[in-house]
């Protein structure tokens, strides 16, 4: 399992309002720098990350979605979570940051800007 890949789609490009990445594998240390890299270089005023397809997460994983967070907090952005599976929201419920995040169960349920 430390092998899945991660592969991350940018569903509507860098713009400045909105950014949509759908998520698919596992978020693990062995595979998140990538992902680490995107949402720490976005400078949209909205980022969704769509977690539909991710199985699980570890704690590298959690901490960049906390990084992404705090970055996101400091410049008055936002950031939301989609699709989040049961196992991915108990690992953020066991670490006890799943308060940070705001949730939502499709893209289609988010507000236009998800502010």
């Amino acid at each position: 399992m430390q092998s899945d890949p991660l592969r991350i789609e940018d569903v509507t490009g860098n713009t400045d309002e909105r950014r949509i990445l759908r998520v698919n594998g596992p978020i693990l240390i062995s595979n998140f720098f990538e992902f680490q890299s995107l949402v720490r270089g976005n400078t949209s005023r909205n980022l969704v990350l769509d977690l539909t397809n991710v199985p699980y997460i570890d704690s590298a994983g959690i901490g960049a979605l906390v990084g992404a967070y705090v970055n996101h907090q400091k410049d008055s952005r936002s950031l939301v979570l989609v699709g989040v599976t049961d196992r991915v929201r108990g690992s953020l419920q066991v670490t006890r940051v799943e308060q940070f995040f705001q949730f939502y169960p499709t893209l289609e349920s988010t507000p236009p800007a998800a502010a």
